[in-house]
């Protein structure tokens, strides 16, 4: 888990992000330091969940594995996955992150609703990474 992207469980699972006071900018990842918006003069950055559901902005499969540090067990054969980016329209930004396994892009379309799970990342016997997903609203798993 990366400290401070997400929290909740089930269904009060969200990402954070922080919202300029300024000029209402939503970032994720989250931002503690200075506004990203080249327009804006800066103001205090609050922390914010963002929206759990969104539509889906565009996607595309990774059929390739990531180099180092990606983390993987090298004795396991390589599963491609897909990559969604969903348009949360209520902050006006887009975040990608992985579909629920057993998506793939046959799967989606620009358009569809998505909505935000937590996800496993990686784990072994002592620790369980998690992450978020997004899993499409309509697709039987």
């Amino acid at each position: 888990m990366v400290a401070g992207w997400f929290s909740g469980e089930g269904d009060d699972f969200r990402l954070i992000g922080t919202r300029c006071s300024a000029c209402g900018s939503v970032f994720f990842p989250r931002e503690d330091t200075f506004c990203r918006n080249p327009a804006c003069e800066g103001g205090d950055l609050a922390e914010t969940r963002l929206s759990a559901r969104g539509r889906i902005w565009s996607y595309t499969d990774a059929c390739y594995q990531p180099p180092s540090p990606y983390v993987t067990n090298p004795e396991l054969p390589w599963e491609p996955y897909a990559l969604v980016a969903v348009e949360l329209a209520a902050e006006r930004i887009v975040v990608l992150g992985q579909a629920v396994p057993g998506v793939t892009v046959a799967d989606l379309a620009v358009g569809m609703e998505a909505e935000l799970v937590p996800g496993v990342l990686h784990e072994d016997a002592t620790t369980t990474w998690t992450t978020w997903h997004w899993r499409p609203t309509g697709v039987a798993i």
